[in-house]
């Protein structure tokens, strides 16, 4: 079956298995995964898009106004891909789908008056990747990377947080890459936030630039690291403790092993390189697609992994961090983000080596 088939028959056994009549999808990421790969936001500062999917039985509905309907059949040729249309005019009151569902008892993703919550099931079905969703990933990855790459290596000293920031955001968007978290953090500042907003702060000789890039929906992430000048043995110490971690949770994210599973793995070792308390600090990461983190790992997460998933790991030691965005093929794991000519850190973990990012030093 092709990618959307097989996304529509999913949405109809969900709908079977809960006894409902219809699924309204109103999210941006929803819709995205729903048509593979439609945009429906303006605003990309909110979840909510600009157009409402109502699946049902009978029927693939698509409702909303006359400014976006244009864009959404020309450019997105969603009419063609067997979505009927419902506009409304952009300044008349609109009824939405309120009468598509009217006697109609339907499932939601979100908390919406009258309707059933399916947000988790929904999310559950996003991380299901279909190869086509796996290749769009791998593209994205390179993308990702390569924005990433020449950002870090086109910063200086002296350069602004947000100076930093807007190197990396337009490598991103030169790419068609929408850069939807660009965090940025100096020196001192990399220790203190494990979320650093960028700021006017200048850079002495320590950056940390982290970028999760939305393209198709799908949603990379990464972290690299540039120091210039020797790096203090400190940082030195941590870094290579950082890796090992991420080389622990990359090599225990194999097909039938539990998101808890992989979770305690990284607890163990953080304990085996010296520094044991430093997961509570921050989350690890967890299932990548069409939101940064699907799910995110703790000890009691019971979702198990499977062929084809995309993972974003991402353990750090106060003032280090590793993050890569990978995806579960049937012989190992592959590295979506991997930057060609970054220095590596030779990680050893359960008896095998991984190549981990180190920080790139710049004399």
């Amino acid at each position: 079956m092709e990618e959307f088939d097989l996304k529509h028959q999913s949405i109809l056994d969900l709908l079977e298995r809960t006894g409902l009549g219809g699924l309204v999808l109103q999210s941006v990421s929803n819709f995205a995964w729903a048509t593979c790969g439609a945009a429906s936001y303006v605003n990309t500062a909110t979840a909510q898009g600009v157009a409402t999917l109502l699946i049902t039985s009978s029927g693939r509905h698509l409702v909303t106004n006359n400014i976006e309907a244009v864009r959404l059949k020309e450019e997105e040729k969603l009419d063609a891909m067997g979505w009927e249309f419902h506009i409304s005019p952009w300044h008349a009151a609109q009824e939405g789908v309120a009468g598509l569902t009217r006697g109609l008892k339907v499932g939601a993703d979100g908390d919406l008056p009258g309707m059933v919550d399916l947000s988790v099931e929904i999310a559950h079905l996003r991380a299901q990747l279909t190869p086509q969703e796996g290749e769009r990933f791998r593209r994205l990855g390179r993308l990702c990377a390569e924005a990433m790459d020449l950002a870090v290596r086109g910063i200086r000293p002296g350069q602004s947080e947000f100076e930093i920031a807007a190197l990396l955001g337009e490598e991103a968007q030169r790419r068609g890459v929408q850069p939807i978290v660009n965090l940025v953090a100096t020196d001192e500042r990399i220790s203190a936030f494990r979320h650093p907003l960028p700021t006017a702060k200048e850079l002495e000789n320590y950056a940390m630039l982290v970028l999760c890039g939305r393209r198709w929906g799908l949603v990379c992430s990464i972290t690299r690291l540039v120091h210039f000048g020797p790096l203090p043995d400190e940082l030195r110490r941590k870094m290579d403790a950082c890796a090992n971690v991420d080389a622990a949770l990359i090599l225990a994210t194999r097909p039938g092993r539990t998101l808890g599973e992989i979770f305690r793995r990284a607890q163990q070792a953080y304990s085996e390189c010296g520094f044991p308390e430093e997961w509570r600090h921050h989350h690890q990461g967890g299932l990548a697609g069409y939101e940064p983190r699907e799910q995110l790992a703790t000890s009691q997460s019971v979702e198990p992994v499977t062929l084809g998933q995309a993972f974003a790991w991402n353990p750090s030691i106060t003032g280090t961090k590793c993050e890569d965005t990978i995806l579960v093929a049937p012989s190992g794991n592959d590295v979506l983000t991997a930057i060609e000519g970054w220095p590596m850190i030779s990680a050893v973990a359960d008896g095998a080596t991984l190549a981990r990012p180190d920080v790139l030093v710049i004399p």
